[in-house]
């Protein structure tokens, strides 16, 4: 029999077993009995009764396969523990792919049916307390390892639910590895490593993945360690070193619509705390404003990123960000402010090779 032929029986049993297994369940908690074995033992038992002509090593498959369908993620796991995935993305039950070393490729992995796939979705959001349905059909969460997780389903999603999981290792890459790695020159590590020692106020700007917060985790080495640091995110990924630092976390409104703690309402808060820094880890809407109202009334050194096409795109878009608030400020006086609020600019572009690099370092005048 071959490999091929081998998995796709395993596979087949499995899931014949756990259908048996889910009504087995349900049976004894029907008549009172539930509670009996834990689930490992029970797969075993049942693998054991109904495979007994499988070889040892076969029957081992078995018991895993079950119990992967059944309280992990299913034919994800696999990728899962595969250390150089960096992101998992599912495009229906039939089509996924993962992100290597910068770069997107298919696997060969695939789930049964939309069923399964989803699952495997409500086995990731039910410990984080969210849920997906056809009323909130959009689901952005994070992970208790600091991976965030975004689901769309039918009907927004036409091709069945759609899955990215975009992983961040526990251990972040400082300053000299980002050199090492060809991100940083050793001249722009020098530059901005005096920039946020000296307290000047750092935006970092780049497109999707092209490695924003790595780059804002590792500059925030070069803070002092007698500082007060807020930091505030949509999803907690920083991992700063300094021992006097306070996590905020952006919360959203729950299925009654209530409930919801915005970035821009975390950041009027932190104002109060008495932050010596305080870190944003993506401006993206109306709290640009609060930033730059921060950074020209004496809170000064701030970190943050923003989506752009290069330096001169960021200033403009923190202005359109800022506009949004909708205060009736003219654009002139908000403008001025993004000019003496923002004193660099980094800019990061991932190659075709899939390599994250700081193309630009841009000074911000404030004259």
């Amino acid at each position: 029999m071959s490999e091929a032929v081998r998995e796709r029986s395993i596979a087949a049993l499995a899931a014949e077993l756990r259908v048996r297994l889910v009504e087995r369940r349900r049976a004894e908690a029907a008549a009172g009995r539930a509670g009996g074995e834990d689930l490992p033992t029970a797969v075993r038992g049942l693998v054991d009764s109904e495979a007994a002509l499988l070889c040892a090593a076969d029957r081992e498959l078995l018991v895993a396969r079950i119990l992967r369908d059944s309280v992990g993620l299913g034919p994800l796991e696999v990728l899962l523990a595969d250390p150089e995935v960096e992101e998992v993305m599912v495009n229906g039950p039939e089509r996924v792919y993962v992100e290597r070393r910068g770069r997107i490729e298919p696997t060969g992995v695939a789930f049964a049916d939309e069923e399964e796939l989803r699952n495997a979705i409500e086995r990731i959001l039910a410990p984080l307390g969210r849920r997906v349905d056809e009323l909130s059909p959009m689901v952005d969460a994070r992970l208790a390892d600091g991976s965030r997780v975004n689901v769309v389903i039918p009907p927004l999603a036409i091709d069945g639910p759609a899955l990215s999981i975009r992983r961040f290792g526990a251990r972040r890459p400082g300053p000299d590895e980002l050199v090492e790695l060809g991100t940083l020159s050793a001249g722009q590590r020098s530059l901005l490593e005096a920039a946020v020692r000296g307290r000047r106020s750092v935006l970092i700007s780049g497109g999707t993945g092209s490695g924003k917060t790595t780059l804002l985790n590792a500059l925030s080495s070069f803070i002092a360690a007698d500082e007060r640091v807020v930091t505030i995110e949509d999803a907690a990924e920083l991992r700063l070193q300094q021992p006097h630092v306070v996590r905020l976390e952006s919360r959203p409104a729950g299925v009654e619509g209530r409930g919801e703690v915005t970035i821009r309402d975390l950041l009027r808060n932190a104002l109060r705390m008495r932050p010596d820094r305080i870190v944003i880890g993506e401006v993206r809407g109306a709290e640009a404003l609060d930033l730059l109202t921060a950074l020209n009334t004496g809170h000064d050194g701030a970190l943050s990123t923003v989506h752009a096409n290069s330096p001169a795109d960021a200033l403009n878009r923190l202005e359109t960000l800022a506009l949004m608030a909708g205060v009736g400020l003219p654009h002139a006086a908000i403008a001025e402010q993004v000019r003496r609020g923002i004193d660099v600019v980094v800019h990061l572009q991932r190659g075709s090779d899939g390599a994250r690099r700081v193309s630009e370092v841009a000074e911000c005048s404030s004259s």
